[in-house]
């Protein structure tokens, strides 16, 4: 039996995304390219006998900053040690760089082994969510022309530049709708719904006051039609859980925000919905 390390080929990533779907993840159903997107040599793999087993994203963000996520054994080949060495190889990428991950509160105490200190909670809300989208003209579709004013007003939101990544979650593949709050040719907010293995999830969802972010939450969620919906508001921003809340939606999980390295300073106060739990 010959157990190897490497990076994951596309095919790999989609098989990642089963893994996290079998796990309870519900990813989109258009992330691979996106996540691809954002850093291609960001996705690692354990191999016995050339098949896949374990798995690990460390996508990195420039110099300083990176995020974790994908870490999953297969059920079969997990206590075998797999898992400690691709989390051993992923670590060994990220090198001196501040790392953040979303990881389930049973993980937290080996998280916190590693490095990693709490920073605060998202809880995931879902429900079925039945509104009309407002007719606001100043709620816009992100096309090409707009995607460069999006991309910078993400900035504020984010520890490290990710234009790669959000030039691609906003570009419509995988069936993702960004829309943008546009005010006097400003950007007050954005957000992006995309269908997942079950429902749709808005991430993300930032904006710069709560009438903006209702607006846009119900322009999204307007998209899903009555299917199930999914939100990540971070717990510290109570009005984004109201706001969840308000709409009939309820907590089903969540995640303990950790970082290795000192924890940015992000204004959670507007983020009414975290991007993903995968890359931040």
């Amino acid at each position: 039996m010959k157990d190897t390390i490497g990076h994951a080929s596309a095919e790999e990533v989609a098989a990642m995304l089963d893994w996290a779907a079998a796990e309870g993840w519900n990813p989109g159903l258009g992330d691979a390219e996106a996540f691809l997107a954002a850093d291609p040599g960001g996705f690692l793999v354990a191999r016995v006998d050339g098949e896949a087993v374990a798995s690990v994203s460390v996508v990195s963000y420039g110099e300083d900053f990176g995020f974790l996520g994908f870490y999953i054994c297969r059920p079969e080949f997990r206590g075998k040690g797999h898992g400690w060495a691709v989390w051993q190889a992923g670590m060994a990428r990220m090198g001196d760089r501040t790392v953040g991950l979303d990881g389930v509160p049973a993980q937290r105490e080996n998280y916190r082994k590693s490095g990693f200190a709490l920073a605060h909670r998202n809880v995931r809300y879902a429900g079925r969510v039945m509104v009309q989208a407002p007719a606001d003209p100043r709620i816009r579709p992100v096309d090409p022309a707009l995607a460069p004013a999006v991309i910078a007003f993400d900035r504020r939101f984010f520890p490290a530049p990710r234009d790669a990544f959000t030039s691609a979650w906003i570009s419509g593949g995988g069936r993702r709708l960004a829309l943008a709050f546009v005010d006097d040719g400003d950007v007050l907010g954005y957000g992006v719904i995309r269908p997942c293995r079950v429902g749709y999830k808005i991430g993300p969802l930032f904006a710069l006051d709560e009438g903006i972010a209702e607006a846009l939450f119900r322009a999204l969620a307007a998209e899903a039609n009555g299917a199930e919906l999914f939100i990540d508001p971070p717990v510290p921003n109570g009005a984004a859980t109201r706001l969840a809340e308000q709409h009939g939606m309820a907590p089903v999980f969540e995640t303990a925000r950790m970082y290795r390295g000192p924890a940015p300073h992000l204004p959670l106060g507007r983020t009414w919905g975290i991007t993903t739990f995968e890359l931040g």
